[in-house]
This record gives C-alpha cells, structure tokens and sequence, in this order.
C-alpha cells in the first residue's frame, strides 16, 4: 500500500463533511434569535466566528497529532482573539490581545445587555451590547460543540445542545409555532447525524441506501411533525391546577388561539369594581400599515411604592378599586392587570412596570402561579366632562397618531360619514363603536380566513369594512386607524375579557374565571384632562362604553382618591349597565351559523397517507440508489431484501449459492438470472485483485448494470409468484428497511 493510500486510510473519512453539517446546525439555532434580538451584524459575525473556529479545530485534526484538549484550546484563543479584536479593540493590546481593561470592557457589556433585556420587550435593538453577548456565546457554544461531535462523536448529544438552545428564544417570548425555523432546525440534526454515521459506514453500508431511507424517514417525520402538530386538541387544565400552561403573544396574532376547539382556563379574579375590569397584558402603539407593533418604552423597577398615582382634570372624580388575581395556567412574561394600575402587591420573583401602558412584565419570573392583588385608580368623568375633552396628546414619545401612507381612503371616507352627526371628539367615537356594533356588521372567526383577510394591516382593514364580519382583531383595528384618520390619538390593548363567574364568593366579592377564549383587543382614545379611553366595538363583545350624566341619581363607586391636576396619565371607567358578559352575544344577529372545519381533519388524513406510505417509498428510494452506485454486492443485497420483503428466512450461515438455489426452488425467483448474479457475487468475492473479478478492472466497471438488471428481473418474479396480500404488503410495508440479512429476525424459516 503506498504512502497516500496508508494516509487517506487513518484519516477519519467524512471530516469536511461532518464539520459543515455542524455549522450548519449551529446556524439554524440562531434563526429564532429573530423574535427576541432585531436583525443586525450580531448574525453574520455569529456564523462567521463558528465557520473560524470549526475550520481552525479541522485543519488541526488533520495534522494528526495535536490531542484533543490542544485543539480546543486553540480554539478558545482564536475565539478570545476575535471577540476582542471585533467588540473591544480599544481596550486591548495591539487590538486582539485582552488586558485587564478589556476585562472591565467587557463585564460592563455584559450588564448593558442584560439591564436591555430585563427592561426591553423583544424584539429588541441590535445594540452593541447585545452583539457582543449573543456573538461571544454562540462562539463558546461551537467550540463546545466541535468537542463533542468532531472529537467524542457524539452527534446526539450534540443535538440535545442544540435543541435547547433553539427554545429558549420560544421561552422568552412566548408566540405560535416557528415552521421555518422549526424544518430548518430538524433537517440541519437530521443532517449533522447521518454525516456522524457516514464516517463509520463501510462501502458495502453505503451501497445499501442508507442515506436515501434517512433522508425518506427525515422527511417523513418534518412532514408529520408541521402537518400533524397544528391538528392535535389544545392542552387541558385540570380542576387541581396541574396541566400544561396556556400562553399568550402580545400581538394581534390572535386568530388561532380564539380557534382552538377548547379553552383552557387561565386564571380566576375578582374586584370590588362595579363590574369586573378587561385584564392587559400589552399596548400596540406602533402601525407600519401591515402589523402593529408591541410598544417597547422604558421600564422601571416594580417595588412597593408602585406607580405613580393617576391624575386628572379639576372636577373629574378618580374611584379607586382593588383587583385579586390568582394565574393557574398561563406561562407568559406578560401580567394580566385592571387599568390603571398603581400598586400591584404579592409577586414573587422580579418584576418591572412600564408607565407608558401600565403593564408588567419579567425578565426572571413567569405569570405561571402568581398570586396578586392590583389597587387601580379609575378617573370618572361624567358625561358633560368627557364629551368637553378634546381627544388629542401632543407630548408623547410614541406617535399614537400616524396614519400609514398606503391607507385605502375608504377607511377615512367611512369614518367621516358615520360620524358626520356628531359634534364632539366623544361623539364621534360613540357613533364608530355603535357603528360596528350595530347591526350591518356580524362576529365571524372564520370569515376573514376564507376570505383571506385574517391580519390588520390597512388592506385587511378595507376588505373587513366591505365584508362587515371578523373578531376583536379586526374591529379593534378598524376603529384605531379610523379614529387616527380623525385626527384622535389612539392604540390597541391585547388582553383578556372578564371571564364568566364560577359560582365562588371570596370576602362577599363574586369569583371570575378567564380562558384563553376571552382573549381579546381593544382600543384606546387619549382625551386631555382624562387620559386613555377604552372602547368595544366588537360585536356581541364586552361592554360598549357609556358615561352618565351628572344628573344621574346613580351612585358612584370605589374609594374616592380624587386629587385634581392638569396632567392625567390615566384611562376612564365608564359607568355602564350591568356587564354584558362575552357568550351572552349583544343580540341576535351577532350568532352565525359555523360550517364544520375539516381542515383538521384534512391535515390528519394527509399525514396518516404521507406516514403509509413513507415505508414503501424508502424502499423504493434505497433500491434506486442500490442501482445507481452498481456493484455485484449492492446487487445481490436487493435480492435479500427482496426475500426478507416477500418473508423468506434469510440466515447468516448460508452461502449465496445455497440461498439462490432455494429462491429458485421454492419462491419463483428464474434460474438463469440468478446464476449468473451468483457467479458475479463470487467472482467479485473471491477473484484475486486484479484478476477478472476485480471490481477496479474495466470488465466488472463495464458490466456493473448487469446484477442490477438480473436483481430487478429476480424481484419481478418472485413477487408475481406470492398471493395479492403478501405482494401487498412487501411493496408497501417491506420488512427489509428494519431487519438485515443474517440478522436473528432474518434467520428464521419464515418471517411473520
């Protein structure tokens, strides 16, 4: 053997192979990254410093005498050169060499990112800080990883990393189902491990079709992972409070969880209030013309001072109210609070609050099992006081006023002639909510989907004004945009409905429960002296609002807190009629008639055929490649599998001469076929190198088609020889896929 031969042959096969499926799947885990951290340069360094470091362990390997741990700290060096020389080169020595100063550099970016975290709400800015973190560990994790997968193969291992690493931006923020990301992730494993295998596969191994059944398996199970995964029931939530928690995306996405065939209970509360309060969770200020965005201002630390108290014009009364909530089933970094709050007590774990909105979230604790109690403070304007406020807000850092450029001007042409009558700023908006909630316009979850207007953005804003049916997301959208093209300040809240009452009393205050079916949205209005302004335009949804007059004899509610200012910074509580709860319906005309979906049952029926027939297609596939690669071995390897399809006993300690004679006898396989693929196996087996049965010479590459031609002849035959149901079941369901020749399942007089 020469010098090169003896090279290639202790050289492990399928190292550049292997090294790119790793970076590969190395890439895919950065891909949810996106709905946490903005697009920025963070994501071709990541990759870029993987590709370096993955290239610098493989041509060290390739020297064959560098161990291991040298390799890995070669690696760490090249990783702490690059991270210095890219994010601190001014704080280091001749720009890549880390000084004590870089270390300080360093720490203080480290808790940059983190405060931006903890006080952001994703996606957040691409800043420099948060580069440097996500860059830095990606770059710890490759190393790690070429470890494990190029040293210790283990590829499994190295999968489960990678798994995790890909959830924890779904953890974070909590939203549907990725399937990009998620096919995207599964082919990269699916890949890394077949590179892994194909290293220690013999050429006899590869001659077998390995790869095609791999790539069929894989592919089945993708498929049936995205088709069959939406179709399956909802997590339930028991009486005891155990179960899978329920989430929620603060955003308008959402159609398919007011969907779902069943609703999971989420949370129970009650209030001293008149009537049970809407539940937030997040404000959408922000519209680009095809999605509102969450609103992304400053947050503050949550401690027992709380926020500031609400404020309002002189006159206006402010009731303040006290709100018990105990969260059974919600994994969210989102709380579910009354507005407006200003103390929230009880807690466990960090919490932070946002002035803009009112809300809390976390960067460290989850909703999952908090108990807590909420003091609100309600301005009460009377009616004579609300429609004498202006609804305008000209300080403000978020522009609650834009109307985007592409707005089709039947939205602002509407909203004129509906509320042409009315005289003032309050007016007008009553005359919108009782617009849409009069009776040209219907509830309807599934319209917009058969329609194809299911968003919120200003092209599904004008099909739902024409088409008049839709949910919350689609009336709380319309009314937002047309009360900007009035020139009102307004945005979107994503929360829940109250609920329906359990029936519970708890200090003489009546128990709520809340499912993930009262999800809800709503619009805000700003009115000067008073603040935020909640409506319910949804058909049959909510409580439209209403103010009384001053001269109304009823009563007023709450502790009254009233400390008069000219800068409110709170929402108004109407006083209304008793609660319309949310299935009590507004009228008749809100209840549709609901055609069955079979949609899923389309997509289980389409994953049972895509999964049956995913065995006959591997074998389909794997003879092809048999085929295509030649060989008197692949060859004679088709027609064991075609015996062991078919049930014949295929042992190990027969000859291929003594197992074809009894395939011609007993099972229908043709004579002269199978002699002359038996005098090529042997020839193939037992010639000498170099002689006639050589497979380097030019006969055996010039005749390599002939097995193959004979193989498929001997299936043919030996197929057409069995009954109907057994030729059924060997093309659809063949055993060879699972049991190899001369293994103890095949070394059996007949196989069942």
């Amino acid at each position: 053997m020469s010098t090169p031969d003896r090279a290639r042959r202790g050289r492990p096969r399928g190292e550049v192979r292997l090294t790119i499926a790793l970076w590969l799947a190395i890439v895919a885990t950065m891909v949810p990254l996106l709905r946490v951290v903005h697009s920025g340069g963070w994501l071709p360094g990541a990759a870029v410093l993987a590709a370096v470091l993955l290239a610098v362990g493989f041509a060290l390997r390739r020297a064959r005498r560098v161990p291991a741990i040298a390799v890995t700290l070669v690696e760490i060096v090249v990783w702490v050169a690059a991270v210095t020389a890219v994010f601190l080169p001014s704080a280091a020595l001749l720009r890549v060499i880390p000084t004590a100063e870089t270390l300080r550099a360093g720490t203080d970016l480290v808790r940059d990112a983190g405060q931006q975290i903890l006080e952001g709400v994703a996606p957040l800015a691409a800043t420099a800080a948060l580069g440097f973190v996500i860059v830095a560990a990606l770059g710890l994790l490759t190393i790690a990883l070429d470890h494990v997968v190029l040293t210790a193969r283990m590829p499994l291992l190295a999968a489960v990393a990678l798994v995790i690493v890909w959830l924890i931006p779904a953890i974070a923020v909590p939203a549907g189902v990725d399937v990009v990301a998620f096919v995207v992730l599964a082919a990269a494993i699916l890949y890394l491990i077949r590179a892994e295998t194909r290293t220690r596969e013999t050429t006899a191994a590869r001659a077998g079709g390995v790869t095609a059944v791999a790539v069929t398996i894989g592919v089945v199970a993708i498929v049936g992972a995205v088709i069959g995964g939406p179709a399956l029931p909802p997590p339930t939530a028991s009486a005891g409070g155990s179960g899978v928690a329920a989430s929620i995306d603060p955003s308008l996405d959402l159609g398919d969880d007011l969907r779902q065939p069943s609703d999971v209970a989420v949370l129970t509360f009650r209030s001293d209030a008149p009537q049970l309060p809407n539940l937030r969770v997040a404000t959408l200020s922000l519209f680009d013309g095809d999605v509102w965005q969450p609103d992304r201002p400053r947050s503050v630390e949550l401690t027992d001072a709380g926020l500031d108290p609400v404020t309002a014009g002189d006159g206006i009364r402010i009731a303040e109210y006290h709100t018990n909530v105990d969260v059974t089933q919600l994994s969210s970094a989102y709380l579910p609070v009354p507005y407006p709050a200003v103390t929230v007590t009880g807690l466990e774990g960090g919490w932070r609050a946002v002035p803009y909105s009112r809300t809390l979230l976390t960067g460290q604790s989850n909703a999952q099992g908090q108990r807590y109690e909420v003091v609100s403070q309600a301005p009460q304007p009377t009616l004579e006081q609300i429609r004498a406020a202006s609804a305008r807000l000209d300080d403000t850092a978020v522009d609650v006023t834009a109307v985007p450029a592409d707005t089709p001007a039947v939205v602002g042409d509407t909203a004129r002639t509906v509320t042409a009558g009315a005289e003032t700023d309050y007016d007008r908006l009553v005359a919108l909510q009782s617009w849409f909630r009069g009776p040209e316009f219907t509830y309807s979850l599934d319209t917009p989907v058969v329609e194809g207007f299911d968003g919120a953005g200003v092209e599904a804003v004008a099909a739902f004004l024409d088409r008049k049916e839709g949910y919350c997301v689609h009336f709380a959208g319309a009314f937002t945009l047309m009360a900007r093209t009035l020139g009102m300040p307004s945005r979107i809240v994503v929360g829940f409905l109250p609920g329906e009452f359990t029936g519970d009393t708890v200090d003489g205050q009546r128990v709520a429960e809340v499912t993930t079916g009262q999800l809800h949205a709503w619009p805000e209005v700003y009115f000067e002296g008073v603040g935020w302004v909640a409506f319910e335009p949804t058909k049959s949804l909510g409580t439209p609002t209403r103010f009384a007059s001053s001269t109304d004899p009823a009563g007023a509610s709450g502790d009254d807190v009233t400390a008069p200012s000219t800068a409110p910074t709170a929402s108004a509580t109407p006083t209304t009629a008793p609660t319309e709860r949310p299935d009590a319906g507004g009228d008749a005309s809100a209840v549709t008639a609901r055609g069955i979906d079979l949609r899923p049952l389309a997509g289980i029926v389409l994953a049972v055929l895509v999964i049956g027939a995913a065995p006959g297609l591997a074998g389909a596939a794997r003879r092809r490649v048999q085929r295509r690669r030649g060989g008197s071995a692949g060859a004679w390897r088709a027609v064991q599998d075609t015996a062991i399809d078919l049930g014949v006993s295929v042992p190990s300690s027969e000859s291929p001469r003594a197992l074809g004679a009894r395939l011609v006898a007993r099972h229908g396989a043709p004579a002269a076929e199978m002699s002359r693929l038996i005098a090529a196996i042997e020839r193939a087996s037992y010639a000498p190198p170099g002689g006639a049965g050589d497979a380097g010479s030019m006969d055996a590459e010039a005749s390599r088609a002939t097995p193959f031609d004979d193989a498929a002849q001997i299936r043919r035959a030996m197929v057409a020889a069995v009954g109907a149901r057994e030729r059924v079941r060997a093309i659809v369901l063949p055993r060879s896929l699972v049991i190899r020749p001369g293994s103890a399942f095949a070394d059996r007089d007949a196989l069942a």
